[in-house]
């Protein structure tokens, strides 16, 4: 019997549906909402096999030199017909020659390889339910005023122009700050994502503060299914788990250059927990 022919569109919220159902087949826990946040954001591409949803590939601008590539996903019955590297090629062109990042499966890690990407660390999830925590420190929400001060500490902890999603998440998400002198020195954010709630991004310049806003966050949302993506790199691991948030997998953080690209952002500030770890 001869294999209907897949063909390769623009991504639009009329896909979306299929998209959770890819999702879901992977055991991904992305909700249509989680979909479509990442789709605001990106151009989408979706391979179609008599109308259905059997792949996706986002990229998402982060500014103008670099480009997230995410929501890589083949349908298992499609798998081993080429559509996974028709996909990331179609993510990398929709890139306009930016230097893109992504997340790792071990499944992907090959074909990442073949096409340029080399590692540049891991990604480890932690997931629970928040235990009652008494928060310490000098927390406030943040307020409408303090948002450009959020969208600068990002960039300085990234190197990367991330206004689009930082005011993106500014519709959904609640953000902790931690002030001195009058000035945000540090925060969190917290958002329905998932199975319950993610925190994230988080951008502080020590470890203390990164944990003092994690805290003020599970505070908030005893009892909840909360999840935390981070770089080993940040240390948390094992203050993560003494929460209640055990480590449940995660991910390889890689890079495809076009050209050489500065390895540190230059300042004190560190991003303590992604976004999510399609966006970084």
């Amino acid at each position: 019997m001869t294999a209907s022919p897949i063909t390769l569109e623009t991504m639009t919220s009329d896909h979306l549906d299929g998209a959770v159902a890819l999702s879901q087949q992977a055991g991904w826990p992305h909700r249509r909402e989680d979909w479509a946040f990442v789709l605001t954001l990106s151009n989408g591409v979706v391979a179609l096999e008599s109308g259905h949803v059997v792949g996706t590939a986002m990229s998402t601008p982060l500014g103008d030199d670099v480009a997230a590539v995410n929501m890589v996903i083949v349908d298992e019955a499609m798998r081993g017909r080429g559509l996974g590297r028709k996909l990331m090629q179609a993510a990398l062109d929709a890139a306009s020659g930016r230097t893109c990042l992504l997340v790792a499966t071990q499944d992907g890690l090959p074909l990442y390889e073949k096409l340029g990407f080399v590692k540049t660390g891991e990604i480890i999830q932690h997931q629970g339910i928040a235990a009652k925590v008494d928060a310490q420190g000098d927390i406030s929400w943040a307020q409408s005023n303090d948002f450009p001060s959020l969208i600068e500490l990002d960039h300085a902890a990234t190197g990367h122009n991330r206004s689009n999603i930082m005011q993106l998440l500014n519709e959904s998400a609640q953000f902790a700050v931690i002030r001195k002198n009058n000035k945000v020195e540090a925060f969190a954010g917290i958002r329905p994502f998932g199975r319950g709630l993610v925190i994230g991004p988080v951008v502080a310049k020590t470890i203390d503060d990164a944990c003092t806003l994690i805290d003020f966050l599970l505070s908030k949302h005893t009892g909840e299914f909360v999840r935390v993506d981070t770089n080993i790199a940040t240390g948390l691991a094992d203050w993560l788990t003494e929460r209640g948030l055990v480590h449940v997998g995660g991910g390889i953080p890689m890079r495809r250059a076009v050209g050489p690209i500065d390895e540190q952002s230059g300042t004190e500030y560190r991003t303590y927990a992604l976004v999510n770890q399609a966006l970084g």
